[in-house]
């Protein structure tokens, strides 16, 4: 990425690049690492008609896309309605899902659909891995999900894969498994936000696994992708395909499910919070006029980083990283690859960290099932 192209992005653009937006926080699985801590839906949620009104916005700003998750996004009844709704008025749609809801007739219609793309989650290669983080019956229910979209000829959906320590050395199968079904793997970064920092000191790559990652992302990282998950292993050497820096409130934000936005999908806090779309003016206006873009749009200091001769490659990292577990944003990312950030972690002891603004958990999580007989989350319902 050249740096003037660098340089205007960290300037901000008059219309993100790529708009992340839950749609709601109800889910049938209680993964023990949710970004967004779900489970339980919001009575706040915006209604299919103020859905309909954010889609008019982003048409008349001209965004590419929009990346839905939650929570699970196919819970809402009027989620199939939305979708047709966003790419009739030329809004790409991409979606995450867990698959309990991708039937072999869905499956049909979406690979009928111009503009919308699938993301099926899976944080395990096996059923073991994967279960014991996102809950049993869950890897047989996305690889149900897949099978039914190759078998409607959906070609080039994506495998989507939250790295932890548990399956970072699944790298070569999860990339198997997403080539025997024509689809494309997807991995992202294990993050301390909603649920998952109460799992990140146990799951997060150890430093070893973090440049076995770096090491194979430079092999394979160009049929791979991975957005900004990485850009702070670019401290190891050659910078990751991908845009290693922080998009935060300059080429990327959250919208949540009622309507608070947020500048980055990944810190749903009050201290990141910039505004709402019921608000006077809409998306447009957060996006254009918040005085917390504004500020993060302005040259960023280095810090506690500026004699670092590799902050050029790692950009200081991830602020959510940073800010969930209690490091200065001006400072190292906790999983910086010379160790500043692991070292001040262990200096700040016990201090308490900020917990999330959100949380529409059901329960709290286990890694594991007490008993084999413990209830299926996957509670399908009926398209």
């Amino acid at each position: 990425m050249s740096a003037t192209l660098v340089e205007q992005l960290e300037t901000g653009l008059d219309a993100p690049i790529c708009l992340t937006w839950e749609l709601t926080y109800a889910c049938n699985l209680a993964c023990v690492h949710c970004l967004s801590s779900s489970g339980r839906r919001d009575p706040r949620e915006l209604t299919t008609e103020e859905c309909q009104g954010v889609i008019d916005e982003l048409e008349r700003m001209q965004v590419f896309y929009v990346n839905i998750g939650g929570g699970e996004p196919t819970v809402r009844r009027d989620f199939w309605e939305l979708v047709e709704y966003a790419v009739a008025h030329r809004v790409g749609v991409k979606f995450s899902t867990n698959g309990s809801r991708i039937s072999a007739e869905r499956a049909q219609w979406l690979a009928g659909c111009d503009y919308v793309d699938v993301q099926v989650s899976l944080d395990g290669a096996t059923s073991e891995v994967n279960d014991a983080v996102r809950g049993p019956g869950s890897y047989s229910t996305a690889i149900t999900a897949m099978e039914n979209l190759a078998g409607a000829g959906f070609a080039g959906f994506k495998l989507s894969v939250v790295v932890t320590r548990e399956n970072v050395s699944q790298l070569d199968e999860f990339k198997r498994l997403a080539d025997g079904f024509g689809a494309q793997l997807r991995l992202t970064r294990l993050r301390p936000s909603g649920r998952g920092a109460d799992v990140w000191g146990e799951l997060h790559p150890t430093a070893a696994q973090q440049r076995e990652l770096y090491e194979w992302l430079l092999a394979h990282g160009e049929n791979v992708l991975t957005g900004d998950s990485f850009f702070h292993l670019g401290g190891y050497g050659a910078a990751l395909p991908g845009l290693n820096l922080c998009g935060a409130g300059r080429v990327v934000c959250l919208i949540d499910p009622i309507g608070d936005v947020y500048a980055c999908p990944f810190v749903i806090h009050d201290e990141f919070r910039a505004g709402n779309v019921r608000e006077p003016g809409g998306f447009a206006r957060v996006w254009r006029e918040s005085a917390l873009f504004g500020d993060l749009r302005r040259p960023q200091h280095a810090g506690a980083c500026a004699s670092c001769g590799l902050f050029d490659k790692c950009r200081g990292g991830c602020m959510a990283a940073k800010f969930f577990t209690g490091l200065p944003l001006d400072g190292p990312d906790p999983e910086c690859v010379l160790g500043h950030g692991e070292r001040l972690l262990a200096a700040r002891g016990d201090d308490p960290i900020p917990r999330p603004s959100v949380d529409m958990s059901k329960r709290r999580p286990r890694r594991r099932p007490a008993r084999a007989c413990d209830e299926n989350p996957l509670t399908v319902i009926p398209a």
